[in-house]
């Protein structure tokens, strides 16, 4: 069976940690996903962080 990670998802733009996902260990590449924030009130660009 594969090995999963949980990653979390910050905004680009408060740097607030909101989102947290699991994926595959040999996934290469950072996520990049558009959400929303509670803090900023809009939609922003999440990535993935440690």
């Amino acid at each position: 069976m594969a090995e999963r990670v949980i990653i979390t998802m910050a905004c680009d733009v408060c740097k607030n940690r909101n989102y947290y996902f699991d994926r595959g260990k040999k996934q290469e590449g950072k996520l990049v996903f558009k959400k929303f924030c509670k803090n900023c009130e809009k939609h922003t660009e999440h990535k993935e962080t440690k």
